[in-house]
């Protein structure tokens, strides 16, 4: 019971999949972050079933490309979205890290996050309509939703937190973080390697792109929040897997060009 619960947790917190609502506790918070991931197989599996369906039914390739922009978008409900333009509102205003932490706070979306959410959107479509989907690049992004989660959910359990308040403090306090960051470092080269055997050099060039992202996040919230927060959690994870899929379409499209 206590498994489901951690999962039920994650899955309410982290997506829009309708699952129980249980009342969070000591146990349940323990390996809540491990369960994260899970969010990214659900992202995966909608990504690999609206591939099937275009194929299936000779979709046009901007409907295609839709779909796959909207899929993770419909999963997670959009959660990681609200907290990358409020980021990109709080490092557009080049302010001293209190003033960045403010911003942070308000709940109105400034002009920079809408322009950085319009850019972000566009970017995804062109790179879902460049990617040939087949079954090891379906596979690839798949994994990938699971790594750059993992990734995350390493962060909040190792990362020097901004502030003693908000959801990153509270999955960090309530986490088991030695055994949460063993875990989630292992699945992390699990999926890594995952996509490198599926994938071969495109999936290297995937994880790698992630693993770039987040040693770039680390650096932005250290040097301009003074530690991680959940708004900035939700930034890496886009930027995680914008650059994930970034690399397959650049794969993908020289893979066309020398074949």
């Amino acid at each position: 019971m206590t498994l489901l619960e951690t999962a039920a947790v994650a899955f309410a917190m982290f997506s829009a999949v309708p699952v129980p609502q249980p009342v969070w506790n000591e146990k349940n918070m323990r390996y809540a972050l491990c369960a994260f991931p899970l969010v990214g197989v659900v992202c995966g599996l909608a990504w690999w079933g609206w591939a099937a369906l275009a194929a299936r039914l000779s979709f046009p390739l901007l409907l295609r490309a839709a779909g796959l922009c909207l899929a993770p978008v419909l999963v997670t409900g959009g959660i990681h979205l609200d907290g990358y333009a409020d980021t990109c509102d709080a490092l557009a205003s080049c302010a001293a890290p209190e003033k960045k932490q403010e911003i942070l706070k308000d709940p109105r979306c400034g002009a920079f996050a809408v322009i950085r959410l319009c850019t972000y959107f566009t970017a995804y479509l062109g790179l879902c309509a460049a990617v040939d989907c087949t079954p090891r690049a379906v596979l690839c992004m798949g994994l990938g939703f699971v790594l750059e989660r993992a990734l995350s959910g390493y962060a909040i359990a190792a990362f020097p937190l901004a502030k003693n308040t908000g959801l990153a403090h509270t999955f960090a306090t309530g986490a088991d973080r030695t055994a949460v960051r063993r875990a989630l470092l292992v699945l992390c080269a699990l999926a890594a390697a995952g996509m490198a055997a599926a994938g071969g050099m495109t999936g290297a060039a995937m994880a790698l792109a992630a693993v770039l992202v987040f040693l770039r996040y680390r650096a932005v919230a250290q040097k301009q929040f003074g530690g991680i927060s959940g708004d900035l959690a939700g930034w890496f994870l886009q930027k995680a897997e914008l650059w994930m899929l970034a690399a397959l379409a650049a794969c993908s499209l020289l893979s066309g060009v020398t074949g």
